[in-house]
């Protein structure tokens, strides 16, 4: 039976929108349910463009399990992975990749240059989009018509 574990992702996502960031969030899940680690975008807090949901949640799995192999573990994400993620995703060999919103601008799986359909892929996941959906993009078009109202305020 599917169980979604993206409501916590989603609420990685909003908790990121509050600090400021890019609101994205990414949960770990071993075969069996157990959630691993879970993150969102911290790339202004951390001045480092890599820490985005995904890279985050992937290295604290990896670290928490000793490993650097993700075999037979899910990833669920608010916001289709840009290239650099899917890389990522591909070399620790994620089982499943979930996510919510499709990223016609840096989208590196569905969209743009499609990493895991790339002949230099190493493991390709499989790939459910559209989990939460409507909700992701909800929390990014709000994060965003707040930027942009901040920007136009007349100070």
């Amino acid at each position: 039976m599917f169980k979604s574990y993206m409501d916590i992702a989603l609420k990685e996502a909003k908790a990121a929108a509050d600090r400021g960031e890019v609101p994205v969030g990414a949960v770990v899940v071993s075969g069996k349910g157990e959630i691993i680690s879970q993150a969102s975008n911290r790339t202004r807090e951390l001045s480092d463009p890599s820490a985005h949901a995904e890279m985050i949640a992937i290295r604290s799995a990896c670290s928490v399990l000793g490993q650097e192999r993700l075999n037979g573990y899910d990833l669920y994400v608010t916001l289709e992975p840009c290239a650099m993620c899917a890389g990522v995703i591909s070399a620790a060999r994620i089982k499943r990749l979930y996510y919510g919103a499709s990223d016609d601008k840096s989208g590196g799986v569905e969209q743009g240059c499609c990493v895991f359909t790339h002949s230099q892929s190493h493991h390709a996941p499989e790939v459910y989009s559209g989990i939460g959906e409507n909700e992701a993009n909800d929390i990014l078009k709000t994060f965003f018509e707040q930027l942009r109202n901040k920007s136009l305020v007349v100070q």
